[in-house]
């Protein structure tokens, strides 16, 4: 069943440049959006892949003028995800609590909870309304967890841990295990040190497939609200992220790093332990973090440099043969002048 474009501009909060009765049936990118799609422009530069689209609207930015029905909103992108939600909801979930799921006794389960099979929830834990717990999840001895928060097959999280509310944890994500603490003993073998602290997980926080954060040796580690955590991503012992952070796939961050509010780690960045990073910086994907980071800086490479720095350091790489060549010539008549065999 499609939606009037009338519809649709309100639902986005923009303006609408056409028929309101058009009838849309999918959302679609430009190359493959039908004659009954909507689609979206995130920038003007992207008009001439909308000349050859068979969208029958598309969502713009504002100012910007085409040759079709057009809903204009300040942030194309942001619409376009709305819309996704507007024309592909979640299947509604009945609320139930499986038989072949394991419940303690002194766990406490809020309303509306869905519990699947082969769910296991130990002692003391407090569930809030809402939770969505798949199968296979492991919910550890008096672990505390917000409203509406949902945890998908075979998720662990370990004693102690607390989750706030609307958190998304993603399958194979382990929360809470031990952080990696050793020492030597007197015979130089390695001695573990008891990780007795928790980690805590604040509202609205998204966490991805096969992410590991580790509990505090003895306080907490912290992932601050709104957060949103990709695939693969490693947090040690001790660690705390600021609200409204990104840490793209494959992240490492060691134990007692501070990372401040709206950074964003990309891919594969590793950050040394005890290093800070300021509010808003911005680490480019494979680089290392050996030392502080100031607020809002823009970093790149191993050991990470200022990006501009970066990049005049990376033009210069391809010419580096020539420029050896030329020293090595200059090296040699400078020696060839001391001994008199050449006059300057």
């Amino acid at each position: 069943m499609g939606k009037r474009l009338a519809e649709i501009a309100q639902w986005v909060q923009g303006t609408l440049r056409g028929d309101p009765e058009r009838c849309i049936r999918g959302v679609a990118g430009i190359e493959d959006a039908g004659e009954e799609d909507i689609t979206f422009l995130a920038a003007p530069r992207y008009l001439s892949q909308l000349a050859t689209s068979r969208a029958a609207a598309v969502i713009v930015p504002p100012g910007v003028s085409v040759d079709r029905d057009a809903i204009e909103v300040s942030n194309p992108y942001l619409a376009f995800a709305r819309l996704l939600e507007l024309f592909y909801p979640p299947e509604p979930l009945r609320p139930q609590i499986s038989e072949r799921a394991y419940v303690a006794p002194s766990a406490r389960l809020g309303q509306g909870i869905v519990c699947y099979p082969f769910v296991y929830i130990d002692e003391g834990a407090e569930i809030g309304d809402g939770v969505v717990l798949y199968p296979g999840v492991f919910i550890g001895r008096g672990v505390k967890i917000g409203p509406r928060t949902v945890l998908y097959p075979n998720v662990s999280v370990y004693p102690g841990v607390r989750i706030g509310a609307d958190v998304i944890i993603h399958s194979g994500a382990v929360i809470g295990a031990d952080g990696f603490g050793f020492t030597r003993d007197e015979q130089g073998e390695h001695y573990r040190i008891p990780q007795v602290g928790t980690v805590q997980i604040e509202d609205r926080v998204e966490i991805g497939a096969n992410v590991c954060i580790d509990r505090a040796t003895l306080k907490s580690t912290i992932i601050r609200r709104g957060t949103k955590i990709d695939n693969l991503v490693h947090i040690a012992h001790n660690v705390e992220v600021g609200a409204h952070s990104l840490l793209l796939a494959q992240v490492g961050i060691a134990g007692s790093v501070r990372v401040g509010e709206g950074v964003t780690l990309a891919g594969q960045v590793g950050v040394l332990d005890h290093v800070t990073i300021g509010d808003q910086a911005v680490i480019i994907a494979q680089s290392g973090v050996a030392k502080d980071v100031p607020p809002r800086a823009v970093l790149t490479g191993s050991p990470a440099i200022d990006h501009r720095h970066w990049r005049r350091v990376q033009s210069c790489i391809p010419r580096l043969p020539d420029l050896v060549a030329r020293l090595r010539h200059l090296e040699q008549r400078i020696a060839a002048l001391e001994k008199g065999e050449e006059r300057p």
